[in-house]
């Protein structure tokens, strides 16, 4: 069983996270991470996911990160 995992392709780092682990094992999603290497690629990325998708997460700067926002596809 795998938690977390964290690969390159290309350019870009991709993290991944199996969620929640108690009851029963079903498969209902996954969490998938995205780091830009800017603010403006951030919100770049954050336009092209966001329409279609429920935006959970407002892209905003945290106390972590100067552009932070998760969506859900």
């Amino acid at each position: 069983k795998v938690m977390h995992a964290s690969f390159h392709v290309g350019d870009a780092q991709i993290m991944a996270s199996d969620g929640h682990c108690a009851g029963k094992p079903a498969f209902q999603g996954f969490g998938l991470s995205l780091n830009a290497k800017d603010d403006a690629e951030a919100e770049k990325l954050f336009k092209a996911l966001s329409p279609g998708g429920q935006v959970q997460q407002p892209l905003t700067k945290t106390f972590f990160a100067s552009k932070f926002g998760m969506v859900a596809d």
